[in-house]
């Protein structure tokens, strides 16, 4: 029987049985590309076993029990791992283009290597020639890792076959094609073949492997989704490019928590970790302005403190601007009209203007009374105290709802020599290490304590 062509979009995935100029389900013109499908082939036993067998956990042997993770040195990159890298895991890495993913897997690669898990770093987008330079800017070249530039799946996999490496990390999967797809490489099927084999690969053989993943203008990784749903952990590299500042985040993790952060800064020798990010991020500030706000915040497990900045100006348009860097849109919309229903506080033909300082991206709902601070500051032209940390909660009634890990933020506030905090009434505040700490019930009462109207 023949095989029928699909249509596959480039842009995200989705199959027609015929052809058109314009996607149906993410609107992209001239993303549609004829594919072949790959073959089903013949029956084959199971990888796991004999076919159609159940397994019980306790029929598990001691030696079938996997070892323990493995620390590559680099603890910000372990803390997102979730302690360290998992035997026989696939880790997706992406982000934006020249953010420095090879800089951060090859630095990886060599830390892992110095640990003795042997190494092969597999690059398809330069020549050798152009790694070992990365490498003797890196101070790596002593490092033992193997290096491989090839694109073809086939001979990579013979390559990881006869070496047997215990990591090997694939840069990129955009760029490593299979001979058996009927299809250019970079295609939504050459990726999700490749994505297949290389995870069932490393499940088989008890290797771990990384695989580099460009993203899309909307920052998500290009190619088909499914390729999240094959790995283990899906890792962002994130960053402004006017900062020096580099964000490692996992959106998800089997062996770990989701959302943890890892930090480093950009040099000429490379990425050096952060292990205080809090102090970074404020290390810029300088004596309290108005529209300057610090927010304790948690990303994973670990508590952050940032600054919100607020920009409240005249509108010289008819329409009003909103410009969001760092935060929700849609959730500042939402602060300017409670502010407005609830308290009376108009921002109609006023220009709006929120940042969050150093590159930091925030998505947690405790920025929300930090946010209003800002806003209110901005409009009033009144500084908040300096020494003064916000967060909690808002509420479409204007109600103040108290946030998740309270003492973690406190603390983190004391440490970094914060006396006051602004926080929603009820959250526990046991430990807070001495910081003078002002509970407020509702918007409407916070606006009247901080700012004298209500």
């Amino acid at each position: 029987m023949a095989k029928t062509h699909t249509f596959t979009c480039n842009a995200c995935g989705a199959s027609s049985t015929k052809w058109s100029g314009r996607c149906e389900s993410c609107g992209e013109w001239n993303s549609i590309i004829e594919e072949a499908p790959l073959s089903a082939g013949p029956a084959k036993k199971s990888l796991g076993g004999k076919r159609g067998r159940a397994l019980n956990l306790t029929d598990l042997s001691s030696d079938e029990v996997p070892p323990p993770r493995t620390h590559s040195g680099m603890d910000e990159l372990d803390r997102v791992l979730g302690g360290g890298l998992v035997p026989s895991s696939a880790i997706l890495v992406g982000g934006d283009p020249g953010i420095g993913k090879s800089t951060l897997l090859l630095q990886a690669a060599a830390s892992f290597a110095r640990k003795g898990l042997k190494t092969i770093y597999v690059s398809g987008e330069e020549a050798s020639a152009q790694v070992r330079m990365r490498a003797d800017r890196l101070g790596l070249r002593d490092a033992p890792v193997q290096l491989a530039t090839e694109t073809n799946l086939r001979d990579i996999l013979t390559t990881l076959e006869t070496e047997k490496p215990q990591l090997a990390i694939i840069d990129s999967i955009q760029t490593m094609w299979a001979d058996n797809v009927e299809s250019a490489p970079g295609s939504v099927s050459q990726v999700r073949a490749a994505a297949h084999e290389l995870t069932t690969f490393a499940k088989r053989r008890g290797m771990s492997v990384i695989l580099v993943g460009h993203v899309t203008k909307d920052g998500q990784i290009a190619g088909p989704r499914v390729i999240e749903h094959m790995v283990d952990t899906v890792l962002y590299f994130e960053g402004e490019r006017g900062h020096q500042f580099r964000i490692l985040r996992a959106v998800k993790n089997r062996f770990g928590p989701a959302d943890e952060i890892g930090v480093f800064e950009m040099t000429g020798a490379g990425l050096s970790e952060v292990t205080n990010p809090s102090a970074l991020f404020l290390s810029e500030r300088d004596k309290p302005a108005p529209g300057s706000v610090v927010f304790a915040g948690i990303e994973g497990t670990r508590p952050v403190l940032c600054e919100l900045q607020a920009l409240v100006a005249p509108s010289p348009h008819s329409q009003a601007r909103r410009a969001v860097v760092g935060w929700d849109s849609g959730r500042l919309a939402m602060i300017l009209a409670v502010l407005e229903a609830r308290c009376g506080i108009p921002f109609t033909g006023l220009d709006v203007y929120l940042n969050v300082a150093g590159g930091m991206r925030i998505t947690e709902p405790a920025a929300d009374l930090a946010v209003a601070a800002a806003l209110l500051s901005a409009r009033e032209d009144t500084a908040l105290p300096a020494d003064t940390v916000v967060f909690g909660e808002i509420s479409l009634s204007g109600a103040l709802r108290p946030v998740g890990q309270t003492e973690n933020r406190l603390k983190e506030a004391a440490k970094l020599g914060f006396s006051g905090a602004i926080a929603p009434s009820g959250g526990k505040t046991s430990g807070a290490g001495g910081l003078n700490i002002q509970k407020m019930p509702d918007l409407t009462a916070f606006v009247g304590e901080i700012f004298g109207a209500g």
